[in-house]
């Protein structure tokens, strides 16, 4: 790298604006413990028909906390989603679908140990007594044999979690702690479980809205996304200044409602970032902060909706940003990354003028200007080289600096000294 270069990246590595003044930072004291988000994986469509398997669903959590709850959903399916058995535990690693010994629990809802799900609801399982700490691999294993299954089956190529393993052989294996019911992991793959909640001594959540670049598309190399290098660097401050992160991130999802860019049936990518704010963000318990970042697939386009224009995008995140604050919450918006649309063509313009009205508007709270942050210095419509994957997608060192480059006073904390 030229010191042209590295003196412009690191002077963008910090590139945040706080909306309305500095944003206070988080009273350091104590407070009792609530019920908080502990870790998400937003489901995007329904796929086909469970066959008479268990799947061991995997989520890491990125918070402390007891009295765990799983939410089942079934957004998606056209009937109900029959679950005959649902088993709990904790994963030492997520190579291995055997379990901590002693760790897997029977969940019940309302008392029973099934439950139908009808279509468009979620249920929220009866209270564990699992403790988690930071990093641990919650296993949650669903026998629904027959059910419609909403998914998000949208796998980065990496072998951590979120993820799952399928049962070889038919019938109920939730009790199974080996593992040896289980096949292969499958990275990015979850059936009906979308969000864990605990007890929790940190003082709330931070949900990331986003597409594939939330979701953690092409963090090549096995290298955590950006949202799990913002969950560490928060779990180094004092216990009474943290926060959960839960992502909300689906591939190829969309920040306006419009036809998906990529598939007619609308079952790959999630509803638009509109339709489906209540379900993966504003339910959920604990929440304090929205963090989106979106647009790239609208102002791009493809086979089934031509390219969004800057209006288009502006007006979806003015909405979004209207309903967080009328549900008591703050939101921080991040810019929209390079995406090799031609120096003066109409996507770079639309993606150009979007950017400057998050930058400008105040609409946030406080904005983090990614676009900023990974832009060559010598090329600003694309992603600097050795951080890019794709024209659309950073690598896992692109990631690793998007999540450094958060200024956690965005969310009203302060880095240790």
């Amino acid at each position: 790298m030229t010191m042209h270069r590295l003196a412009a990246a690191v002077a963008a590595t910090c590139a945040l604006v706080l909306v309305g003044g500095t944003a206070a930072n988080a009273d350091p004291r104590p407070r009792p413990s609530s019920p908080i988000t502990v870790t998400e994986s937003a489901l995007e469509g329904a796929h086909g028909t469970s066959p008479d398997a268990t799947v061991r669903n995997v989520l890491t959590v990125t918070a402390p906390g007891a009295r765990l709850r799983v939410r089942l959903s079934n957004p998606f399916g056209r009937g109900a989603v029959a679950v005959r058995s649902v088993w709990v535990g904790l994963q030492p690693s997520p190579s291995s679908p055997a379990l901590t010994p002693g760790s897997d629990h029977r969940v019940t809802v309302h008392g029973s140990p099934s439950v139908g799900i009808a279509p468009g609801t979620s249920v929220w399982t009866d209270p564990l007594p699992i403790h988690v700490r930071p990093g641990d691999h919650v296993s949650v294993s669903v026998y629904a044999p027959g059910a419609p299954v909403d998914d998000h089956t949208f796998p980065p190529p990496q072998s951590d979690t979120p993820g799952s393993f399928l049962s070889t052989a038919a019938g109920d294996a939730g009790s199974d702690e080996t593992g040896s019911a289980f096949g292969a992991f499958k990275p990015g793959t979850l059936w009906w479980v979308d969000a864990v909640s605990a007890v929790s001594p940190a003082r709330g959540t931070i949900v990331t809205l986003g597409d594939s670049i939330t979701d953690g598309y092409h963090a090549d190399g096995g290298g955590p996304r950006w949202t799990d290098v913002l969950a560490e660097r928060i779990n180094a401050l004092p216990p009474g200044r943290r926060l959960s992160i839960a992502n909300a991130g689906i591939s190829g999802n969309t920040v306006s409602v419009q036809p998906n860019p990529y598939d007619p049936t609308n079952q790959c990518c999630g509803p638009p970032a509109p339709e489906r704010l209540n379900r993966d963000v504003l339910s959920l318990p604990g929440v304090r902060y929205v963090l989106l970042l979106e647009g790239t697939n609208d102002i791009g386009g493809g086979d089934y909706a031509p390219p969004a224009p800057a209006q288009q995008v502006i007006h979806a995140m003015d909405g979004i940003a209207a309903r967080v604050h009328a549900s008591g919450h703050k939101i921080v918006g991040a810019t929209i990354l390079p995406m090799c649309n031609a120096a003066g063509s109409a996507r770079e313009a639309a993606r150009l003028a979007v950017n400057q009205w998050i930058r400008t508007s105040g609409a946030f709270d406080a904005v983090l200007d990614f676009d900023a942050v990974l832009r060559d210095p010598n090329d600003p419509t694309v992603i600097y080289e050795p951080w890019r994957h794709d024209c659309y997608h950073p690598n896992a060192t692109g990631d690793k600096r998007l999540g450094e480059s958060i200024d956690l006073s965005a969310f009203g904390l302060s880095t240790p000294h």
